[in-house]
Parts: C-alpha cells; structure tokens; sequence
C-alpha cells in the first residue's frame, strides 16, 4: 500500500503542471497580439494627423486678423500699421514664392467695414485672389497674440 500512495504522488505534479502551462501559453499569445494590436492603431490614428499636415501646408493659408479696433495681425503676428500699403507689403512678403496662397479673413464681429475692405484691396494689389472668410470665433479670440 505504500509504494501505490509514493507512485500517487510522483504523477499528481505532472497532471496540475500541463493544463497550467497551457494557460500561460494562451495567455501569453493573447497579450502579445492585443500588444502589437494597440500599436498598429496607435500607427493607425497617428499617420492621418501627419498627412493632414502636409496637405494643410500646400496651399499656404495667410490668416489677416482684424481686431475690433481695426488692428492687424498676420498669421497671429501683430502689425504696426493699419495702411492697405503696408498690408500689401506684409501680404506680399508671406506669399512670397506662393501665389496661389489663400487669403483668410478673420474679423472681430465689431470690427469696422472698412478695416475688412481694407484687406480685401491689400489682396487684390498683391495678386492674391483667393479669399474667405473665417468663421466667427474660431480665430479671432486667439489670434491676435504678440
């Protein structure tokens, strides 16, 4: 009866040790695809936002502020003067080399008419035909920064 209790003993360890190596093994494989997974879609949300960089560059964007005391600011870089000749010079200098650049106006809702038209006539002296409007409030709080 003692060596059928010894032999017992000697196989119980090799029965408990397989099923646990199988679940460790299944563990593993499940946590290097879930890992390698979440770094495909990491790559996957960060390659558009590079892509959407460089097709926002192609078409030069010149951003004119206009603050509600007929301020000037280009590309949220304030300009000294409120004259169309100096906004035909800075306009000019940004595009230099781009003249399909577009020309978006951002107004402060109580800016004065004639501080927009102002620009429109500084665009038009440049050769910049392209011209929008941006949305109110979506540059104009933040642009005019020094």
């Amino acid at each position: 009866m003692g060596m059928r209790f010894s032999k017992h003993r000697e196989d119980e360890p090799e029965i408990n040790l397989i099923p646990f190596i199988d679940v460790l093994l299944v563990i593993l494989i499940f946590l290097m695809l879930s890992t390698t997974y979440s770094r495909f879609t990491e790559l996957q949300i960060n390659l558009p936002t590079a892509n959407a960089e460089q097709i926002r560059e192609r078409p030069q964007e010149l951003v004119v502020t206009v603050s509600s005391d007929g301020l000037y600011a280009l590309n949220r870089r304030a300009l000294s003067g409120r004259t169309v000749e100096m906004l035909s010079e800075e306009l000019a200098r940004e595009a230099q080399g781009k003249p399909d650049s577009v020309v978006i106006i951002s107004a402060d809702a109580t800016a004065a008419h004639q501080s927009v038209v102002n620009v429109l006539d500084a665009a038009r002296r440049v050769g910049l035909n392209r011209i929008t409007f941006a949305a109110q409030g979506s540059e104009g709080a933040a642009a005019p920064a020094p």
